[in-house]
């Protein structure tokens, strides 16, 4: 009990820090929103135990409507640059970019999504992968780096 309010008290001040929708879940324990860039979450969306989002000044994570993200999902808006870091010995090279994720993706448990990444909606992104490219609508990515694996045709309503 005293777990679960410490972190009710926590989500409310993302809600209050970020663009988060009313009918939005938190879906479980430890999960971290940081940074002072603009993280905006549409409605029916949710978040998983244990994930993160992290969003820098002058960047923004958007995650449309009805978007499953499960757990142990990083989202970030900054990262060092490693060829920089290797091949010139820069310490301080990072690159930034924004990130959003359409409507009605599922994003499954433990992926990472980098910075500069767009992913269209009706996406599934497989588990465990490493999403460094965009991905168009309609479509399943899987692996390390995410590669899309099937494109799924889109259902026209009547």
């Amino acid at each position: 009990m005293l777990k679960e309010s410490y972190w009710n008290v926590i989500y409310n001040k993302y809600k209050k820090k970020y663009n988060i929708a009313k009918v939005f879940c938190f879906n479980g324990y430890g999960i971290d929103f940081n940074g002072c860039g603009e993280i905006s979450i549409g409605e029916g969306s949710y978040i998983g135990e244990y994930s993160s989002i992290q969003s820098v000044e002058s960047r923004r994570v958007i995650i449309g409507k009805n978007c499953a993200i499960s757990h142990f999902v990083s989202i970030y808006t900054c990262n060092y640059d490693a060829s920089e870091i290797i091949y010139n010995n820069t310490k301080n090279n990072k690159k930034y970019g924004d990130v959003i994720i359409g409507n009605n993706c599922w994003i499954v448990r433990s992926v990472l999504i980098k910075e500069g990444v767009i992913i269209g909606n009706n996406c599934v992104i497989g588990s465990n992968a490493v999403v460094t490219t965009d991905v168009s609508d309609n479509s399943i990515a899987v692996g390390v780096p995410a590669k899309v694996i099937k494109k799924m045709p889109l259902i026209r309503a009547c």
